[in-house]
This record gives structure tokens, C-alpha cells and sequence, in this order.
């Protein structure tokens, strides 16, 4: 798998920011890790996507019936693909244990890239 960005976690109750992996498969899926979070919190998740050719300038979620993460804004970096895109995110830390969630970004053509995002839930 191909090393990608790095984002960030932003914590309610706490003011520090945990950092986030991105991976991209072969298959040009996307692993975002997001380290350990507490059970029953809410966060507000904002990580880099690499350019994805396949993939236009404008982007948007498609529905994915997921009630624990949803896309708050993905946004292309520039006038260029070729920058890649900003996607931030808000997931709710649900239950404990390694949770995998995903979501789909799809561009203006029939393509569309999955992205799982993995946390690992840890008691009050």
C-alpha cells in the first residue's frame, strides 16, 4: 500500500489533535486510521486524499446508510485535480472495539472511491 497524508482529529472535550493515517489500497480504495477514541463521543475527522485521477475536481458523499459517520464537506485543494482533496468528516464513536466505517465519494463521471475510516473505540 502506498504511504499517503496525514490529517487530524479534533477532540470536544479535549484540545489536542491525534494524527490520522491515510493508506491507498491497490485497488486505489483509501484505509484512514484515526487511532483511539472514546466510546460514545462525538468527532470531527478532516484528512487528505491524494489526487485520484479517476476522480473530477468537485466531488461529492453518495448516500452510504451509515448513522455513525457522515461527510460535512469534501473539498477539491485547488483548480486542480491534481492537488488532491480535503474531506472532513463527523463520526460518532458508537461501540467499542476496532469499528470500520466507509463512505463513497464519486466525482462528475460514473467512477466513485471508497473510503474506510478505522478507529479503535476504547470504554468511558
Amino acid at each position: 500500500p502506498q504511504e499517503g497524508t496525514h490529517g487530524h482529529v479534533h477532540f470536544q472535550e479535549q484540545l489536542h489533535d491525534s494524527a490520522v493515517m491515510v493508506t491507498q489500497d491497490k485497488d486505489g480504495h483509501f484505509l484512514v486510521k484515526v487511532g483511539f477514541l472514546k466510546i460514545l463521543h462525538k468527532y470531527e475527522i478532516t484528512f487528505l486524499l491524494p489526487p485520484v485521477p479517476r476522480l473530477s475536481m468537485d466531488i461529492c458523499p453518495l448516500p452510504v446508510p451509515s448513522p455513525n459517520l457522515r461527510v460535512i464537506t469534501p473539498v477539491s485543494l485547488s483548480v486542480s485535480p491534481l492537488s488532491g482533496h480535503s474531506v472532513r468528516c463527523e463520526y460518532t464513536a458508537h461501540k467499542e472495539g476496532v469499528l470500520k466505517e466507509e463512505l463513497l465519494l464519486a466525482g462528475h463521471g460514473p467512477s466513485h472511491i471508497k473510503v474506510t475510516v478505522q478507529a479503535r473505540v476504547m470504554g468511558k
